[in-house]
């Protein structure tokens, strides 16, 4: 059995575009990385916010193991009952009891004896007031840890001290951290001082001609005028954004992590 696992995680996919760029480019992708484990954050897959039972499908079709969410998990109410019956479908485990959905899960790593544990969070400071998710982790990885080491955690959260604070407080507790909502790729991938993998965003995949995958004429109104506009998705310059790490098998710490964006953005006018 091979003393690593690699797992594969692309960031916020946002709407028709995203979708097509996940379809076109995602197998190939696990190919590569020659992929162990795929998590992808779907909570902005259908129409810019939410998702419903037919993208869940057609990401486990491609060959992701569990998806994740964030603040949009719950904008499409039409999946709550399916959110509380398959594990496969995370949202942020920090909002208050009674919510559908889980906020964790325990899955089989295909083609090994291993477990993976996957955690989603939110984020409070300059999002919605949710219970408290610092300690909402503790609780996880308490339970977690009686069947793994092998720990990854989806942060979806706006400020970036809040990402980086829970990265060192679950240093030597988890295997890997990938800070998702902010939409914009970062370029701190790293690895912490106790074995976590971590990155303070991993990017969005889906249309970069817009505004975090918004039409742009709709952002533009909405910053000017200071009046609510309805958004809605962007098109055009479709990227698939996301991490690939490797996880020691015995100790679960993250021996690399890197970020990628296909197509690469490019840095030159020419």
């Amino acid at each position: 059995m091979a003393s690593a696992i690699t797992v594969l995680f692309l960031g916020d996919i946002v709407g028709e575009e995203g979708m097509q760029c996940t379809r076109s480019f995602l197998p190939s992708l696990i190919q590569k990385y020659k992929a162990d484990f795929v998590i992808v954050n779907g909570e902005n897959s259908h129409e810019g916010h939410g998702i419903n039972e037919e993208i869940i499908a057609e990401f486990l079709e491609l060959g992701v193991h569990v998806i994740t969410g964030g603040d949009h998990s719950f904008d499409k109410w039409k999946v709550f009952s399916y959110m509380r019956q398959h594990h496969h479908i995370l949202r942020p485990l920090n909002y208050p009891s009674g919510n559908a959905g889980y906020g964790f899960g325990i899955y089989d790593i295909p083609n090994t004896p291993l477990k993976f544990g996957v955690i989603n969070l939110q984020g409070r400071t300059f999002m919605k007031a949710i219970d408290d998710p610092f300690k909402a982790v503790d609780w996880a990885l308490d339970h977690i840890q009686k069947e793994t080491k092998l720990i990854f955690i989806d942060f979806h959260a706006e400020a970036t001290a809040e990402k980086v604070s829970m990265a060192w407080h679950v240093d030597g507790r988890a295997s890997v951290l990938v800070g998702t909502h902010t939409h914009i790729p970062t370029g701190d991938a790293r690895i912490f001082p106790k074995g976590l993998g971590y990155i303070t965003d991993a990017g969005m995949t889906g249309s970069y001609a817009g505004s975090l995958g918004m039409d742009k004429k709709v952002a533009l109104k909405r910053f000017i005028t200071g009046v609510h506009q309805k958004y809605k998705a962007a098109t055009g310059d479709a990227r698939l954004s996301g991490i690939v790490a490797k996880i020691n098998t015995d100790t679960g710490s993250c021996e690399h992590i890197e970020h990628f964006a296909f197509p690469a953005f490019n840095n030159s006018s020419s």
